[in-house]
């Protein structure tokens, strides 16, 4: 005979610990994030507090401001802010390494219990972070903020990232459309992306590859709280350039088959030369072979700047030179 009072029971201590709360380390990348540090520290920590008081995470969870080689007073803002406040942590890196290496870093030094990652200029919503957690607690291990619109980037911006996205496609990179570094990692989904160690580092590509079951969280991305963006167009292009060369031997390929087609084209007008000489009055006239000359010519220009694109990657992944330093920790 079955105790109806123990199967309950039992049920009870089950839920409690399929929902038991676990810690969450939000990492925060900073490069030169004086104006807006601040406001991030407390928004970041309003937010946790309201999901520790909803039993969505654990009373110890933190925040983790990586500083990414800063040169104004980012790192002394974090150090007051680990000071005042005991929900805040400080990782400060011996020199600038970019921000890929610096979140690298930042999920690197957490010990345990699912991240999220965020930038510090309070553009992603972090109210989606308890949605995020939800999802967590479902049993995702990987769960994407994508943004809804683009509404606050220029429209050179707009364009260009949607360029971004189909190109990447094309090449066969899976890639999260208007998803960048926001997300949350859990254990398991963290260590496998840690597990990588290809020193051209592009998260984005990354994170896909390590499968597991994932979920998407959408929201309204913000303007900047303050401060200017730390990605110029000469950083997102070598951003760009990293994730193609990471993921895709396609652009190669291409060369390949670009040199084909130029060959065969050389062959048809060799022979167009002959025919026009036998049959025709020749055009006198240096134009249309000046232009060909200039055609073929940029062709084997771009060509070699591709094949040096993926050999400069390869001589930076031989060397395995470490990612990065840490000089502090609070």
């Amino acid at each position: 005979m079955i105790n109806n009072s123990n199967v309950f029971l039992d049920k009870k201590i089950e839920n409690s610990i399929s929902y038991h709360a676990e810690k969450l380390t939000v990492v925060v990348p900073c490069y030169n994030e004086q104006d807006v540090l601040q406001q991030a520290a407390a928004t970041l920590e309003k937010q946790l507090d309201a999901m520790i008081e909803a039993g969505l995470v654990a009373a110890e969870s933190c925040i983790l401001f990586v500083d990414d080689g800063s040169r104004d007073d980012t790192w002394r803002l974090i150090t007051e802010l680990a000071g005042s406040s005991p929900m805040v942590q400080g990782l400060k890196l011996s020199r600038n390494v970019g921000h890929q290496n610096a979140l690298l870093a930042g999920l690197a030094h957490v010990k345990d219990g699912p991240c999220i990652s965020i930038d510090a200029d309070l553009q992603d919503d972090v109210l989606t972070m308890s949605c995020m957690v939800e999802h967590y607690r479902q049993g995702c291990q990987v769960v994407y903020g994508i943004r809804q619109d683009r509404a606050t980037d220029t429209l050179f911006k707009r364009n260009s990232a949607y360029l971004f996205y189909k190109v990447m496609a094309l090449l066969g990179v899976e890639t999260i459309e208007n998803h960048a570094d926001f997300r949350l990692l859990g254990s398991a989904a963290r260590k496998a992306v840690l597990s990588f160690t290809e020193e051209n580092l592009y998260l984005r590509g990354i994170v896909p590859l390590v499968g597991f079951k994932t979920a998407s969280v959408y929201y309204a991305r913000k303007p900047r709280a303050a401060g200017e963006s730390k990605y110029p167009l000469l950083k997102m292009l070598a951003l760009a350039a990293r994730g193609i060369t990471s993921f895709s031997v396609v652009p190669l390929r291409m060369i390949a088959v670009l040199g084909v087609a130029v060959f065969l084209f050389g062959i048809l007008h060799s022979i167009w030369s002959v025919i026009d000489k036998l049959f025709f009055q020749p055009a006198v006239g240096w134009a249309s072979l000046s232009s060909l000359i200039c055609i073929i010519g940029g062709l084997q220009m771009l060509a070699l700047g591709v094949v040096g694109e993926y050999i400069g990657c390869i001589y930076t992944e031989v060397k395995r030179r470490p990612r990065y330093f840490v000089e502090q920790t609070l």
